[in-house]
């Protein structure tokens, strides 16, 4: 992710620029003490979030954000400044943040979390699983359909365990909790695994779902996820977590509290 910073008091500006520096996601920050020269700047580069003073001379920073959102719509806002007055003229052009100096870092953090957390899954991979709220596979950014909502629950719930080998018994047990896993529901299971199988292959991302000695698993280095990320630390994509997951199945409360746990590390 990339910031631009615009302030006309020096040491305010370096000093953002540095807690800017220091966020994992933050991979460029480019500073400016004018409106007119961030203006220049941005006329022909882009950024993902402008950090905008807004008493300063030649151009305010209200106008400033207009004219940058004028060419980089999907820009967000974040205005620094020692006046709560300007606040609802700084909302009236939707921007995503408004903090009051003196700047204080867990504040600034926050807001620019916030800001560029819709940012954080902005094209998706071929295969992607999403996880967060509704589970959904996606492939090239378009939700895959299934011809059965049991062959859908059964791959989430294989990538819940998150490429561990499961035992037919154990996943039907998941799906269909007080059913017993007599003759009658084996057959009625290996329909739902057949069709699942169907239903990858045929949209050629067959070699995601394994059979395997009895036990089914997706391979999950085929697999982008958020769950996936978040669990490898991704500051973006715990960012964009939003106490949701996998929210139609049961059995998918267990991970729910791990993800809380990892949060909070």
């Amino acid at each position: 992710m990339k910031i631009i910073c615009v302030d006309d008091e020096n040491l305010v500006l370096e000093l953002v620029v540095r807690l800017c520096e220091e966020l994992p996601q933050i991979n460029e920050v480019v500073s400016f003490s004018s409106s007119p020269e961030a203006l220049e700047y941005m006329k022909n580069n882009s950024a993902d979030l402008a950090l905008l003073d807004i008493e300063m001379p030649k151009m305010n920073g209200i106008t400033l954000a207009v004219k940058i959102k004028e060419l980089h719509p999907d820009i967000s806002i974040v205005f620094l400044t020692g006046y709560s007055n300007y606040a609802l003229e700084a909302f009236k052009i939707h921007a995503n943040g408004y903090i009051m100096k003196p700047i204080e870092k867990e504040k600034l953090v926050a807001e620019i979390n916030h800001a560029l957390s819709s940012k954080a899954v902005t094209s998706y991979p071929h295969i992607f699983a999403k996880t967060f709220g509704e589970f959904d596979l996606l492939i090239d950014g378009k939700p895959l359909r299934f011809a059965r909502s049991k062959s859908k629950e059964l791959l989430a719930f294989l990538i819940d365990k998150q490429g561990a080998g499961v035992k037919r018994a154990v996943a039907f047990a998941a799906l269909y909790e007080d059913e017993l896993y007599d003759r009658k529901m084996q057959k009625s299971f290996n329909v739902i695994v057949y069709s699942l199988k169907t239903t990858l292959t045929e949209n050629g991302i067959g070699e995601i779902f394994e059979m395997n000695s009895g036990e089914l698993r997706i391979n999950p280095a085929l697999i982008d996820c958020d769950l996936y990320r978040l669990l490898q630390g991704d500051v973006q994509t715990i960012n964009t977590y939003r106490g949701e997951y996998m929210v139609s199945y049961y059995w998918a409360s267990l991970t729910e509290a791990v993800i809380e746990k990892n949060k909070l590390k």
